[in-house]
């Protein structure tokens, strides 16, 4: 067994597969974009709504671009690139004698994501870091390998039902409540003296129309302390940690996001299982994926978003169908890229996301290092609560760029990210090559 561990070693060179590195470098360069918010503004007013952040005609085109294209289906190709990585790790464990040296690996390197996720959460500051995230949802991930693709795609559904099951009732409570509203409505038309059923819909129905312009009380002393915390360094760490307590702990969303990444892994298996990841089907097939997955996906998304930036309180279909959204989304972009790179022109373009794709690693620490702890922390530039939206996206575009740039400038030189090579490093229990060898 010892000498099937040490015939282990890292996929690299011509045996990567180039469309799995562009789509995780456009995925995780385009993450940024989301990650930025909770960065750049404070979070007692984006708690709010929205509009309290900036709603120029600017911020509202950037946040529904964000929010119907790139919200959610950034993690999604990334899970989805996760359960196929887990695939491509573990061919050997197909084998009947490969499975311990391999889930030996595998175990480790999951081991060591998971810390370098605390310590992005806990020292790097990111409170939305998905690495810790992700490898929750990886440790069971191994015994599911063998499954029939068709059996993944069932169980990796299951989060899909779960949400919906969530967000079904209110939905049917406010359509409940939009006819209740039409029925006083047409009450008072008609002189009908208004029940008391009328009365309590139109008080409810004014509640929520109050709630865009209204604060809870509180608001603004929480305001003026997250303020004041964001003056020091020790309460600028104050603020990512109470914040990442309040999400992730207090409100139960760890839970969620793992049980979600995990089912999105699953798909993921079962998309390179059927070859769909990794470009071995057809343009065709691509461009069919691609329109079904933008037609359901954005759908969904144009029609719930767009009613409530219009400040609309009828009710949404995204408020069940949010992940079946998120996941159309997601394929859309997938089969949209491996579209792409079936054509010259569209390799061309896509090409420089290689080199992000083999540094996502490193990237993504390089996006919070860049966003945290110098644009927005008050030991830097100290941006913070200074732009809306739409300077969020341009700030965001700019990061995605210089992001880019370095990853090309630096594989030029290196075979991997330095944290990649730190990861893979620890998880072989051997040091991996860095520099790249020359004529080799």
């Amino acid at each position: 067994m010892a000498g099937k561990a040490a015939q282990l070693a890292p996929v690299r060179g011509r045996e990567r597969i180039d469309v799995l590195d562009i789509a995780r470098g456009l995925a995780i360069l385009g993450i940024y974009y989301l990650n930025i918010a909770f960065q750049a503004y404070p979070a007692t007013m984006m708690f709010l709504g929205p509009w309290h952040v900036g709603w120029t005609p600017g911020d509202q085109a950037a946040y529904a671009f964000t929010n119907i294209f790139l919200e959610g289906t950034q993690r999604c190709l990334l899970e989805f690139l996760f359960g196929a990585g887990m695939m491509v790790l573990t061919a050997k464990a197909m084998e009947p004698d490969g499975p311990v040296a391999v889930a030996d690996l595998y175990f480790r390197r999951t081991l060591w994501l998971a810390a370098f996720g605390l310590f992005d959460i806990f020292v790097w500051l990111w409170t939305g870091d998905i690495l810790f995230i992700y490898a929750l949802a990886a440790m069971p991930l191994f015994v599911f390998r063998q499954l029939g693709p068709k059996t993944l795609v069932a169980l990796g559904l299951i989060y899909t039902v779960y949400a919906g099951a969530f967000g079904l009732p209110e939905y049917i409570e406010r359509t409940q409540l939009v006819a209740r509203v039409d029925t006083a409505t047409a009450h008072q038309k008609a002189g009908v003296p208004l029940t008391s059923d009328d009365k309590a819909a139109v008080t409810e129905w004014k509640g929520l129309q109050a709630s865009v312009t209204t604060v809870p009380p509180g608001t603004d002393k929480k305001l003026a302390e997250e303020k004041q915390r964001h003056t020091s360094v020790v309460g600028y760490y104050r603020n990512y940690w109470q914040l990442w307590s309040l999400i992730f702990v207090q409100q139960s969303y760890l839970f969620e996001i793992v049980f979600e990444a995990f089912c999105a892994m699953l798909i993921g298996i079962a998309l390179w299982k059927w070859g769909v990841i990794q470009g071995l089907r057809s343009a065709r097939f691509y461009a069919v994926l691609m329109v079904a997955g933008y037609a359901v996906g954005i759908t969904i998304r144009a029609t719930s978003i767009i009613p409530m930036m219009q400040f609309s309180f009828a009710p949404k279909p995204i408020w069940f169908l949010a992940e079946p959204a998120r996941l159309a989304v997601g394929l859309g972009h997938l089969a949209l890229i491996n579209l792409l790179v079936k054509w010259r022109f569209g390799r061309t373009i896509l090409s420089p996301f290689k080199a992000a794709g083999r540094t996502a690693f490193s990237l993504y620490f390089l996006e919070q290092l860049i966003g945290v702890h110098i644009l927005f922390a008050p030991y830097g530039f100290n941006l913070w609560g200074r732009f809306g939206w739409a300077g969020q996206f341009w700030i965001a575009t700019g990061v995605f760029v210089t992001c880019l740039i370095v990853a090309n400038i630096w594989t030029r030189f290196f075979a991997m990210g330095p944290l990649e090579w730190a990861w893979r490093s620890l998880s072989y229990l051997r040091r991996q090559p860095f520099r790249i060898q020359r004529g080799a």
